[in-house]
């Protein structure tokens, strides 16, 4: 983290020694497809089913996957349509395969995938897929490639396109019914229990702060290379440079072996439940660790921070560091999926 970064992040733990255990957040080209490889692919299906395959940033190219494969809110011939969507967690290109709604299984996606694969240059070495209901049968699709699958939220890149999609393509599609759509997201009704966290990997302090969203862009005191073991969603469309992004830090004299745990769990969101008045990391597909318990303090301070959130489409983080002046030893950009994807 660079110096300016750690100063914004100093200055809001300096307040807090001040207030309370919780500081109160400051709110704030046409694509180019690639026909050859498109053509390619889609000689393995039907004539009737649409593939498309747009290469954005060739520079940017990632190994690891996004994949969807679900029905859309489109009608077609009497029956839902249904897409395989692949991106990479850069967005460097998008990969969209219909499929025949009698040959949504295992061995279509996984011959789908592996097409795939055989048309890029960087191949992957994991891919992520975020629905529960389609999790039997991507995992067995996934199972016989050279790739790890890994049920995960953090497909950010791919949850930004299903927006886009949802907004741009769907609706002009014949056979659109908007309440076809579905929710990717728990109901309301929400009766998980989050687990807790072993002793081992508590933090001794919580504290709410803010960061520009300029830190986060080129130029910024943010970046890959100073957020230890940690990870950077994609930025929305049209945030704000001067908007503030809601965090969390954490401090911790274990900090580095909770930052390697928080890597190896798919961490996705940092949610306060204002309800039950507690703080919850969200990870894998929807698995919720209990961080904290929220006094009536917190529970106002972190009522501001989900507020912070909803402004700034889902954004937020969390930085796990050993004490107030040290850079992190994990620091992750998040956004929570939105839903109805």
């Amino acid at each position: 983290m660079t110096r300016r970064t750690c100063f914004v992040l100093k200055a809001c733990m300096l307040l807090l020694a001040t207030s309370s255990a919780f500081l109160p957040p400051m709110l704030p080209s046409k694509l180019m497809t690639s026909s050859s490889s498109s053509n390619a692919l889609a000689s393995s299906m039907p004539s009737s089913t649409t593939t498309e395959f747009t290469i954005l940033k060739p520079d940017q190219a990632s190994d690891e996957w996004e994949l969807d494969c679900y029905s859309r809110p489109v009608a077609v011939g009497g029956k839902k349509l249904w897409e395989v969507l692949i991106t990479d967690s850069t967005g460097s290109f998008t990969f969209c395969q219909e499929l025949p709604s009698n040959q949504v299984n295992s061995k279509t996606l996984r011959k789908v995938v592996d097409d795939l694969m055989e048309q890029v240059e960087v191949k992957p070495t994991i891919i992520r897929f975020f629905r529960g209901a389609m999790f039997n049968m991507v995992s067995i699709a996934l199972a016989d490639l050279p790739v790890t699958s890994r049920p995960s939220r953090c497909t950010f890149a791919l949850a930004a396109w299903l927006e886009d999609r949802h907004e741009h393509v769907y609706p002009n599609m014949e056979g659109y019914n908007v309440n076809m759509r579905q929710s990717a997201t728990p109901s309301f009704l929400d009766v998980r229990t989050p687990v807790k966290l072993p002793d081992a990997l508590r933090g001794e302090k919580y504290a709410f702060v803010g960061l520009p969203v300029s830190e986060f862009m080129a130029g910024g005191g943010v970046s890959a290379e100073n957020i230890g073991v940690g990870r950077l969603c994609p930025l929305p469309k049209d945030v704000p440079g001067d908007a503030f992004v809601q965090g969390i830090v954490v401090i911790s004299a274990r900090a580095k072996a909770l930052a390697t745990w928080l890597a190896g769990t798919e961490v996705y969101a940092m949610t306060a439940d204002l309800r039950k008045r507690v703080l919850t990391m969200e990870s894998d597909i929807d698995t919720q660790y209990l961080m904290a318990k929220l006094n009536d303090q917190q529970r106002s301070e972190a009522a501001a921070f989900e507020e912070g959130k909803d402004l700034l489409q889902g954004l937020h983080f969390v930085s796990v560091q050993l004490t107030d002046d040290d850079d992190p030893e994990g620091f992750w950009l998040l956004r929570e999926l939105p839903t109805s994807i």
